[in-house]
């Protein structure tokens, strides 16, 4: 964004372990308060609204960070002086921009990621806040063509701009043997994003297939004993959490990465797959149309059909030539839609056009 002459100061929520202000990347950083330290617990964990709907001390603290955040970004505004606001999620930092925007005339940039446009589709109460945020805003950015879609199904006024989100270009990359038949699921531990029915392709497949399954959940328990019902339990190795240089060296080595997730938003971890020449196995679902081109950079199955990735699963490692194609116009692919640079430009001329009024 530098490049691009964009000086940028970020708000955020407090959490644990996170200081209350500090430079990231060249970038100031400011956290606010909105409750007890043991109860800053809303932000960063992607369950904000699981949280919220299941427990009366989470509905405390949000209401604290509602209106601390709205105290903080007010003061903000008027220290800063800002051009334009970027709320990234409609929901809470949308909202909060909308009032600051209203009442200061400063144009208000949403953009959404996924999970928020799934809490207006599943929450009816929500959704006249929802439209209201949609229409403070001068412009709305989503990260694909499927959520574009999907908001204005729920506002049909409402024209969203397809902005993705950048990858880490320079820590994403290839390098490394790569394995014949070890394949990488990375991604919450939860329906949506179906891990199950990759146990279930395993279950079809060959005893040679291994599975590495990186990340946490409210289903890793139930995933496990799915797994040792099938008899594969053996055959994956389950990581949890990793760092990112770990990460990346499980993209290396994977024969492909499998993302059986349905509506999703984007899919960032298959563009870090692409950016490393793996190939990516996903369902037709969502983002991920957007960053998968069948038989191009990946192979598209149907939503739900453990047969058809486990066929999937044993092309790619029955035709190794072709799934090295597949990664290397991947890497091309994502570099142009992903990187950094990319994502900066299109921004900074949202950023440009808001600031300048223009339609």
């Amino acid at each position: 964004m530098q490049q691009e002459d964009a000086e940028v100061h970020v708000l955020a929520p407090a959490a644990p372990g996170l200081a209350q202000s500090e430079i990231v990347d060249g970038i100031p950083v400011e956290r606010f308060r909105y409750a007890p330290r043991s109860l800053e617990t809303l932000a960063y964990t992607g369950t904000m609204a699981q949280d919220v709907a299941g427990s009366w001390t989470a509905r405390l603290a949000m209401s604290g960070y509602m209106a601390a955040g709205l105290t903080a970004a007010i003061t903000a505004r008027r220290r800063l002086s800002p051009d334009v606001i970027h709320a990234h999620w409609w929901f809470p930092s949308g909202v909060l921009g909308a009032v600051v925007s209203r009442s200061s005339r400063v144009p208000l940039i949403t953009t959404m990621h996924g999970t928020d446009v799934r809490l207006a589709r599943s929450i009816p109460i929500s959704r006249p806040l929802f439209r209201k945020t949609m229409r403070q805003s001068s412009r709305v950015t989503v990260v694909s063509n499927w959520l574009a879609a999907e908001v204005s199904s729920l506002v049909p006024d409402c024209k969203p701009m397809v902005a993705p989100m950048p990858v880490a270009t320079g820590q994403f990359s290839p390098g490394g043997p790569r394995e014949k038949s070890r394949f990488l699921f990375v991604g919450r531990l939860n329906e949506q994003k179906g891990l199950k029915h990759l146990i279930d392709a395993m279950s079809r497949s060959g005893p040679d297939f291994t599975l590495d399954v990186v990340g946490q959940g409210p289903d890793a328990a139930r995933l496990r004993a799915i797994a040792t019902a099938a008899g594969i339990d053996v055959r994956i190795a389950w990581h949890g959490q990793l760092n990112q240089s770990a990460l990346v060296q499980l993209y290396r080595a994977a024969t492909a990465l499998v993302v059986p997730s349905t509506d999703e938003g984007l899919g960032l971890v298959a563009a870090e797959a692409l950016m490393c020449e793996t190939p990516v196995i996903a369902f037709r679902s969502g983002g991920l149309t957007d960053i998968i081109e069948h038989e191009r950079t990946g192979l598209l199955v149907p939503p739900g059909e453990a047969d058809s990735l486990a066929a999937a699963m044993q092309r790619i490692v029955t035709q190794p030539a072709e799934a090295a194609t597949f990664g290397k116009a991947g890497r091309v692919a994502a570099i142009a839609s992903f990187s950094p640079a990319a994502a900066g430009q299109r921004y900074a001329e949202i950023y440009r056009q808001v600031s300048w009024g223009e339609p």
